[in-house]
C-alpha cells in the first residue's frame, strides 16, 4: 500500500499562522518504505523538521483505522488526509482554518492530477513528479488557494506543456544533410 500525502502549506509549528486561511505542504510515501516522494513547503523549516514531521504524521495517519476521521490534530496544526485506492493526500493547516475546505482542496488537487495523467497512480507521480508540483502551483499560490476553476488549471497546464515541446530542439539523425 503506497500512501501520498498532500499537505496544503504547513507553518512554523512554533508560530501562529498571521494571513490566509490554508497552509500546505505536498508528500507521497510507499507505506512500508516512507520515502517522500513529492513535497511541497510553504513555510522555512530545517531539513531535521521536516524529516520529524513527515515521519510523525506518516505514523499517524497509518495507525488509524479505515472508518476514523479524516481529521487529527498534530501539535498546534489540524492534519486533514484522505485516501485515494493506495494513496493518501495529506493536509496540515492552522487550527482556526476550516478542515473540510482543505479536504475539498485535497480532492480537487486528485482530481485535476486524475484529468491531467487519466487515472494517476504513484508511478505517475514519481516518474512525472514535475506536472504534479506544476498542478499544485496552478491550484496553490503560498498555501493560498488562488484557482478555483478546474478547466483553467488544466488549460495553464497544457500551455507550459506546449511551451517545453516548443524548448526542445528536434534530434538531428547522422544521415540527414543537416548533420554535415
Amino acid at each position: 500500500m503506497a500512501i501520498q500525502y498532500a499537505f496544503p502549506k504547513l507553518i512554523h509549528l512554533s508560530r501562529p499562522l498571521t494571513k490566509g486561511y490554508l497552509t500546505a505542504t505536498l508528500f507521497s510515501y510507499p507505506a512500508k518504505a516512507k520515502w517522500c516522494r513529492l513535497a511541497k513547503w510553504f513555510s522555512t523549516l530545517s531539513p531535521k523538521d521536516k524529516a520529524k514531521i513527515v515521519k510523525d504524521v506518516s505514523q499517524l495517519v497509518l495507525a488509524r483505522r479505515t472508518r476514523m476521521c479524516n481529521f487529527l490534530e498534530y501539535k498546534d496544526t489540524k492534519i486533514v488526509y484522505r485516501r485515494y485506492a493506495s494513496l493518501f493526500f495529506i493536509a496540515g493547516c492552522s487550527s482556526e482554518d476550516n478542515e473540510l475546505i482543505t479536504l475539498e482542496i485535497i480532492h480537487r488537487y486528485v482530481e485535476q492530477m486524475d484529468k491531467y495523467y487519466g487515472n494517476v497512480c504513484e508511478l505517475d507521480i514519481i516518474f512525472s513528479f514535475t506536472k504534479a508540483y506544476y498542478i499544485l502551483d496552478e491550484i496553490l499560490l503560498a498555501g493560498e488557494l488562488q484557482e478555483t476553476s478546474k478547466k483553467n488549471v488544466l488549460r495553464c497546464i497544457g500551455q507550459q506543456d506546449s511551451l517545453e515541446d516548443m524548448e526542445q530542439p528536434t534530434p538531428i539523425h547522422p544521415t540527414s544533410p543537416q548533420a554535415s
